[in-house]
């Protein structure tokens, strides 16, 4: 992905929730990555949303935290704020236990935002497992919708 990224001329920023710096550790794993990686907004509470993000406290209030709408509006603010070429959100659901919501553990909300391309997509994903492998499960998935959006084989979401 860094070398595709590189070849395409983009960048790349993470607005990450649930995943905590997990897809952004793995991508800074690979060498090469500083030149198309900006970063990742590691915004774990409502408050880091707020304002690292812009996020309007009334979004969280009326979708919640983990919905389509603040993933679409974690990822635009990302692409504001970072400047990148490409930005992608993942705010979930990872458990033991849920958040007082309906909303069921394992629920993870992926969002994406393009510059160029103008794209808003977004996607709901149910993953099963532990807190870490519903982490690990949300972070794959990232990089897999990433890989193949950039490669033009599907369209991200």
């Amino acid at each position: 992905m860094v070398g595709r990224l590189k070849a395409l001329g983009k960048t790349l920023a993470l607005a990450e929730s649930c995943t905590a710096g997990l897809v952004a550790d793995l991508i800074a794993r690979v060498s090469g990555a500083s030149k198309v990686f900006w970063g990742s907004f590691v915004t774990y509470t409502q408050d880091a949303k707020i304002k690292m993000l812009a996020i309007p406290e009334e979004l969280i209030k009326k979708y919640g935290e983990v919905s389509e709408a603040v993933a679409l509006a974690m990822a635009e603010g990302a692409l504001e704020k970072s400047g990148a070429s490409l930005a992608v959100s993942v705010t979930g659901l990872a458990g033991p236990s849920g958040d007082g919501s309906n909303t069921p553990v394992g629920t993870v909300w992926i969002g994406f935002a393009g510059r160029d391309e103008r794209v808003r997509e977004t996607k709901m994903f149910h993953f099963n497992g532990s807190r870490d492998e519903v982490r690990k499960a949300a972070a794959a998935i990232v990089l897999e919708k990433v890989w193949k959006h950039i490669d033009n084989k599907e369209d991200f979401v």
